[in-house]
Parts: structure tokens; C-alpha cells; sequence
């Protein structure tokens, strides 16, 4: 029961960006796509995606920057009719550059605002991975 907005939106920037859930793809030395559903945000005139640092989808984007976007729900699972949008990405590391993905995350997310300042506490008992930001421009 996750509403989904219209998909007829002039702007691809935010027809992607008004999903709950979008299907991030990139792609291995061979070629082959791995989809991954995540939170996205827009940030100007690109999309933002916060994830762990040194996991498959920044690993596979060190090689290519080539992704695919698509609505998806939350385990993933992509509807029939959803258009593919095409784009390139890049993985940002400076504390900076992190800082304004969270920050464009946290806007649309309040579950991401939630989770960071609870963060402080949390890693005095685990041990707090660093964080990536993926910047996606659409082509």
C-alpha cells in the first residue's frame, strides 16, 4: 500500500525524485545489472542516494558510471509500466559532499532524520560504518 505519485511528469529530475522507493541499477565488469532499491532525493539538478561506503553499488560504480533508474517498491519489485531512466553517477566521500546528500535525504525522509540523530548513541555500541553519497545526473 505505498502510494505511488503520477508517472506523467514532464521534469525526469523530478519524476524519479517524487518515488517513495526507486530501483538504482548499476553494472558489473561483465555487464550485467544488479538493481538495488533505494531512497533517492533530489539535491539541484541531481538525484542524491546515501549508502554505506565500500559495498557492491560504489565498488561497480568505481568501474562505470552508467546507471538505470525505475519506480520500485520497497522489497524492489518493479511495475510492468515503469519507464527506465538512464544516467551517469558518481560516488562523493568528503565529509562536505556527505553532509548535503543526508541533508537533501533528510528533507524528503524522516525516518533518514530520525536515524542520524540517533546515530551519536547508536555507534557507542556498534560501530558506525562510514557512509558514501552517490550524485546522480540523468542523461
Amino acid at each position: 500500500m505505498d502510494p505511488q505519485p503520477p508517472r506523467a511528469q514532464s521534469d525526469p529530475l523530478s519524476a524519479v525524485a517524487a518515488h517513495r522507493y526507486v530501483s538504482l541499477t548499476t553494472f558489473r565488469r561483465s555487464g550485467e545489472p544488479v538493481a538495488t532499491p533505494v531512497w533517492v532525493a533530489r539535491d539541484g539538478d541531481e538525484l542524491v542516494v546515501i549508502t554505506i561506503d565500500g559495498v557492491g553499488k560504489t565498488k561497480r560504480l568505481a568501474h562505470t558510471s552508467r546507471v538505470e533508474l525505475r519506480e520500485c517498491d520497497m522489497r524492489g519489485t518493479v511495475p510492468d509500466s515503469a519507464p527506465t531512466h538512464h544516467g551517469t553517477a558518481r560516488v562523493v566521500r568528503s565529509p562536505e559532499e556527505i553532509a548535503d546528500v543526508k541533508r537533501a535525504i533528510g528533507k524528503k525522509y524522516l525516518l533518514a532524520r530520525i536515524g542520524d540523530a540517533f546515530r551519536p548513541l547508536t555507534s557507542r555500541v556498534v560501530k558506525d560504518k562510514p557512509r558514501a553519497g552517490i550524485r546522480i545526473a540523468l542523461t
